[in-house]
């Protein structure tokens, strides 16, 4: 059977898995629109409103509404609501999308410290420089709450991994000692917001970031596809603690449509894997037979080690070939 045919909604990750900097990754819109199951996308990225991301969706060729679209800023607000009341104010570093947010919810929006928020919300935005992050961190030694959309240290681009949100509030952070609470992935929140607003009780979560995507997924309970096609790549895998250990693995989101079994890790095409000391030993493996299919045989076995491999070491021509773009 199908994987996506086992679940009633795919929750989407967005940079890395369905496109880079707005571009359409390989095969994802062709394999998204053959999906008859409801699909929300569920994005860390602050910069852009729902709508926003919405349109962008839309202008690749997917089919998508403002309601399909859940990100962490929307998240962060929703985390901010406990410790505000209407009419107070709020220092938000991010996108215009989340300073609508904030004054649409009934609060204050505010650039100045002297202003007195109770709250600090960090979103990301390319914009955002030494005067907005010396304000929040002025806000904050004030005794405001801090907190953040999401923690990513990156952002995939089709140029490559650009700063994230995460790399922004280090340096906030490092000038107030202050960790902010965060909204979005890593956080289960967002994937369980989203099973609620269609009413999903088989969701599938899909993603290319261990320490986000997949993170999140499990700390939701919900089985999660880990694509090869942004950040975290074999060895990521390879020395995954079980908090970031993803249910499927694939190369890309054709997999959507592959056999479910297929894409868990277990000993395929043809190859065998044990372990030797501290290593890992692959051999065999049928000609023709794909990296995908030697990283789901070694994931097997590295997953029942206490310790991640030192190495892995092919052992035949076929594992040669097959590991040799890995590292």
């Amino acid at each position: 059977m199908a994987l996506v045919d086992n679940h009633d909604a795919i929750f989407l990750d967005l940079d890395g898995t369905v496109w880079e900097g707005g571009n359409a990754l390989p095969h994802a819109v062709e394999a998204i629109n053959a999906v008859s199951a409801p699909a929300l996308y569920i994005t860390n990225n602050a910069s852009r409103s729902a709508e926003q991301v919405a349109v962008m969706l839309r202008e690749i060729g997917l089919r998508a509404e403002s309601a399909d679209v859940l990100t962490s800023a929307q998240a962060a607000l929703q985390l901010a609501a406990s410790h505000l009341d209407p009419g107070d104010s709020v220092l938000v570093l991010g996108a215009e999308s989340f300073r609508d947010l904030v004054v649409a919810a009934g609060y204050h929006a505010v650039d100045s410290a002297d202003e007195e928020p109770k709250v600090v919300l960090q979103g990301h935005n390319p914009d955002t420089g030494w005067r907005q992050l010396s304000e929040a961190a002025l806000a904050i030694r004030n005794g405001a709450t801090y907190l953040a959309s999401n923690l990513d240290t990156s952002l995939p681009s089709e140029r490559g991994l650009m700063v994230g949100n995460g790399s922004m509030v280090a340096a906030v952070t490092s000038a107030t000692g202050v960790v902010p609470q965060a909204a979005g992935k890593p956080e289960p929140a967002m994937f369980l917001q989203a099973a609620n607003s269609v009413g999903a009780t088989r969701p599938l979560a899909v993603g290319d970031r261990l320490d986000t995507d997949i993170a999140g997924a499990v700390a939701a309970g919900i089985p999660v596809l880990h694509v090869a096609t942004g950040v975290s790549g074999p060895i990521a895998l390879l020395e995954a603690p079980k908090e970031l250990r993803p249910t499927y693995v694939a190369e890309d989101l054709r997999s959507l449509h592959a056999e479910a079994e297929d894409l868990r890790p277990g000993r395929q095409g043809g190859f065998s894997a044990r372990v030797d000391g501290n290593d890992i030993i692959l051999s065999h493996g049928k000609e023709g037979a794909t990296g995908m299919q030697a990283l789901r045989t070694v994931l097997e076995v590295a997953w029942l080690m206490e310790t991640p491999p030192e190495l892995v070491r092919p052992n035949s021509e076929a594992a040669e070939a097959a590991t040799a773009n890995w590292w």
